[in-house]
């Protein structure tokens, strides 16, 4: 979607299962996620997952855990295969399926999947 929180004022009272909210450590970015964590969890969305992409250091995660206390908080690290991949116009998946970006974002995937019963 759209950076913003425009979809999630239009969402109305509607619930779903994750609202991810994908966040750079940039100051703009970061207060505009702050604003989306926080729009999603008052009008009780669901699980709400703070995304932190393009991670290059502990400083960055720091920054993320400062302004995401309380919420999940999941990394994706900076990797430079992700670029790569989109300069070419491939799937990451398909271009480097064992990078650290990557992996972390199959992860991701896997922890979205329902729970087998």
């Amino acid at each position: 979607m759209e950076a913003g929180i425009g979809t999630l004022t239009r969402l109305g009272n509607e619930r779903v299962d994750a609202v991810l909210v994908v966040v750079e450590p940039t100051p703009k970015s970061v207060e505009v996620g702050v604003r989306a964590a926080g729009l999603a969890e008052e009008k009780s969305l669901g699980r709400v997952i703070v995304v932190a992409s393009r991670i290059r250091s502990e400083a960055d995660m720091d920054t993320m855990r400062a302004a995401f206390a309380g919420y999940e908080i999941v990394a994706i690290p900076d990797d430079a295969a992700i670029v790569n991949a989109d300069r070419m116009g491939v799937a990451p998946l398909d271009m480097a399926p064992d990078s650290p970006a990557v992996a972390a974002l199959c992860s991701l995937a896997r922890s979205l999947l329902p729970v087998p019963a």
